[in-house]
């Protein structure tokens, strides 16, 4: 005997059949996601060495001072092993696709705003035809550098300084904080203290860091892009202040690789590898230049 046709149970296996085609195309699509987002990422991600400068002046090299001598061959070796030294704008520019990166970028850092990075360094940047950022504390210019400027053992640099820097066309400044480099200071770096309300310290940051900003605006005509964390305390309650602030590039001390991709996010927290003139320059870039 023929069976009867259930229009019911017609209809049940329908939404059942959809409901099955729907997870299935989900899950297809996802899984299509995951492979070709990672592909990409893995196609267009370039790495970026960063190196970490402090003190510049004759003698002996020590932690976190180095020689005129051992900063030359350093820049000797990346220019005879074809790295290119990048700016914070070309940095950004790539990111932001407004432009592209050369083969081999390597980015040059120097922390604290010593006269010396001036005095020694740009002859050196002029003659290996590369740039680098020079991150500054507010108080060491306001205060320290006019009382002994333009000695190149200690003394700070003066805004007269930073702006024959700008000039040359070899530097950029950083935001250092104005004054969170110093036990001395309002606070001895600028991540959130334990217990602290979160909201007074977005209040104290944003009061410190805009300080700085406004002050190197006023006494050069340009805004930092870049703010590099005192003594590399970094923390997540930071980066609503920083962006605020127009900061699209922020340099910690975590010494590990750099991947640069199209995503601005990859900007925030840029690692480093301290520059030790206790190590040669062949040990140091065999450290610095290992993916």
């Amino acid at each position: 005997m023929y069976k009867c046709y259930s229009v019911k149970r017609f209809f049940r296996l329908l939404m059942i059949d959809a409901v099955i085609f729907t997870i299935i195309y989900c899950f297809t699509g996802i899984s299509r996601h995951l492979i070709f987002s990672s592909a990409d990422y893995g196609e267009d991600k370039i790495f970026l060495p960063v190196i970490m400068y402090h003190s510049i002046h004759e003698g002996a090299g020590m932690s976190y001072e180095v020689t005129p001598q051992q900063i030359e061959s350093d820049l000797k070796y990346l220019s005879e092993h074809n790295y290119n030294s990048v700016s914070a704008q070309q940095l950004a520019d790539y990111v932001y696709n407004r432009g592209e990166l050369p083969e081999n970028p390597v980015m040059i850092t120097l922390d604290d705003g010593f006269y010396n990075n001036f005095y020694y360094l740009l002859p050196l940047l002029e003659k290996y035809d590369m740039t680098a950022v020079v991150s500054v504390v507010g108080t060491y210019v306001e205060n320290d550098a006019v009382k002994d400027p333009h000695v190149p053992e200690y003394s700070y640099l003066t805004w007269e300084d930073i702006n024959d820097m700008l000039g040359s066309g070899r530097f950029e400044i950083g935001n250092h904080t104005f004054n969170m480099h110093s036990p001395k200071g309002i606070r001895m770096g600028c991540s959130i203290n334990k217990g602290e309300n979160p909201e007074e310290y977005s209040d104290i940051l944003n009061q410190d860091i805009s300080l700085l900003q406004s002050l190197i605006k006023e006494n050069t005509g340009t805004v930092p892009i870049v703010f590099t964390y005192p003594f590399g305390y970094t923390c997540k309650e930071s980066i609503p202040v920083l962006r605020e602030n127009g900061f699209i590039i922020t340099l910690n001390c975590y010494e590990k690789p750099n991947y640069i991709t199209r995503n601005p996010d990859c900007l925030y927290g840029i690692n480093r590898y301290n520059r030790s003139g206790l190590y040669s320059t062949e040990e140091f870039m065999s450290k610095l230049l290992k993916e």
